[in-house]
């Protein structure tokens, strides 16, 4: 017996999963700012700015503000702000309102994205089985409601359920979040679902600790990948591998 015929749900991780950013955070920073004709700022000072800020404002205010009640725009706002200041480039009031509408606006859309190619196909053959499909992703609601709708994964047709932690205020890798999934999915056992994702610490770890199976996609052949194996994990390099993975084992 396959596994695939003892499952109910399968869900998947977003980003790094199914989608990618394209090119450089600083790709952005910089349209950004010459937009208003201002000069590129320097990439890898804003890159390691942006490292710094968001992670103080994740620790501040989990899940985008999720428990402070702080409007997503707010919650980011903030964030670019301290970005740019820790860069060294601290611009005026009205200077800085005009990057970041530039910017909220370009990370609001598909514009940063890609989708990998067998992203879609996976979906709606799981689908096809008669199995849910859930998604499960360190986002905020612009994820649900207006970039993979963009970018062509539809809630419908390409998956059924969506928990995204800017939306529940639970984040990976808090187990919380998988048991949320399995309630959505219908309440079903988690031993009847299998979660796909690209972390072990995120995505593995915890999922596994609540009953779910669980194996990681190695997209981008990073160097953890072989710890990941001696660990025992399943690790494929992508959904297509996945789908012969679940129709032989």
């Amino acid at each position: 017996m396959s596994i695939l015929s003892k499952l109910r749900c399968i869900t998947v991780d977003v980003t790094g999963t199914l989608i990618a950013y394209k090119g450089e955070l600083g790709d952005y920073y910089c349209m950004a700012a010459k937009s208003v004709g201002l000069p590129c700022p320097d990439y890898k000072l804003v890159h390691e700015g942006f490292k710094l800020a968001y992670k103080d404002m994740a620790q501040k205010y989990p899940c985008f503000g999720f428990d402070a009640k702080m409007p997503n725009i707010v919650w980011w706002k903030t964030c670019v702000r301290d970005s740019f200041i820790r860069a060294g480039y601290d611009y005026d009031e009205e200077t800085f309102e005009k990057v970041f509408k530039r910017i909220y606006a370009s990370f609001g859309s598909s514009a940063p994205y890609t989708i990998f190619p067998d992203s879609r196909p996976f979906l709606r053959w799981v689908r096809k089985q008669g199995l849910k499909v859930g998604l499960v992703s360190n986002a905020e609601y612009r994820y649900q409601d207006v970039i993979l709708p963009a970018l062509g994964l539809n809630q419908g047709s390409d998956w059924d359920f969506g928990i995204f932690s800017g939306l529940e205020g639970v984040e990976k890798p808090n187990p919380k979040i998988y048991e949320i999934a399995l309630e959505r999915a219908g309440n079903v056992a988690p031993e009847e679902v299998l979660h796909i994702g690209d972390s072990m610490r995120k995505d593995y770890i915890p999922a596994r600790s609540v009953g779910m199976h669980a194996l990681l996609l190695d997209r981008f052949k990073t160097s953890d990948a072989e710890e990941w194996r001696k660990s025992g994990a399943t690790v494929l390099p992508d959904l297509v591998a996945v789908q012969e993975w679940l129709t032989k084992n």
